[in-house]
């Protein structure tokens, strides 16, 4: 071998070297900048399995994977949620318009991914459902009754509980949720958790849009002031001034 071929070999060689010096990253391990990520597994993970679950079923809140819900909440009912979250809940604002890490592009592809994996066209059957957001203030009064007729079976008569079904008048609970959270779970049901739909509380008697209303009324109205309180007042130390 001459003097300019082991030049070049000896060149070659240290290059190398060098990229695979310590401290040097990888090819391919270079950080993507989060801004330009569209991917919706990606998103959804990141953002949204937390709370929704993995693969939008079985998370502590209402499941995304739900064709009923995507069956009465729109594009824009989600987009909304997902941009300006739902203040006085668990739901954060994802929007950087609103505070969030989130540009449109990516709150798009959330709305769209969502929509395009887990709606079906044909998931109410032909029902027409109660609309998604009340068209007027309910009856707490009725909605007592309401609530009798539909839900007491599983919720227990005052609603803390019954062999079916958790408490519905938790103070906890009713803290974190919205009065359109409920409206949502009594119309679309918790599937995931045996809980039924508005058609299927009672067989063969659907709940009207006046049902809802009133029975979301009537929990509502159970929400205490201050969820936790009161606490116990100061004790007096012992041996101290009264």
């Amino acid at each position: 071998m001459n003097r300019a071929a082991m030049l070049v070999v000896a060149l070659s060689g240290g290059v190398a070297a060098c990229r695979n010096a310590p401290g040097q990253p990888a090819a391919g391990s270079e950080v993507k900048d989060p801004r330009t990520i569209r991917d919706f597994d990606t998103l959804y993970a990141t953002n949204c399995a937390g709370c929704h679950g993995a693969g939008g079923k079985r998370g502590a809140a209402i499941a995304l994977n739900d064709p009923v819900y995507l069956g009465i909440a729109g594009d824009a009912t989600i987009r909304q949620v997902v941009s300006n979250g739902v203040p006085g809940t668990a739901m954060p604002a994802f929007a950087g318009s609103a505070g969030g890490l989130l540009n449109d592009e990516q709150v798009d592809a959330i709305v769209h991914g969502i929509r395009t994996r887990w709606a079906r066209p044909d998931a109410l059957q032909g029902a027409i459902p109660p609309p998604h957001a009340a068209q007027q203030p309910g009856d707490p009064d009725r909605g007592r009754s309401v609530y009798g007729t539909y839900c007491a079976s599983c919720h227990g008569g005052d609603g803390r509980g019954g062999a079916r079904a958790s408490s519905i008048v938790d103070g906890s609970y009713l803290a974190l949720v919205s009065d359109q959270g409920l409206r949502t779970i009594v119309i679309v049901g918790r599937p995931e958790l045996g809980a039924p739909d508005w058609r299927n509380n009672v067989p063969g008697r659907a709940m009207s849009d006046e049902d809802v209303t009133d029975v979301v009324a009537w929990l509502a109205a159970q929400r205490t002031e201050a969820p936790g309180q009161p606490y116990p007042g100061p004790q007096p130390i012992a041996g101290g001034s009264q």
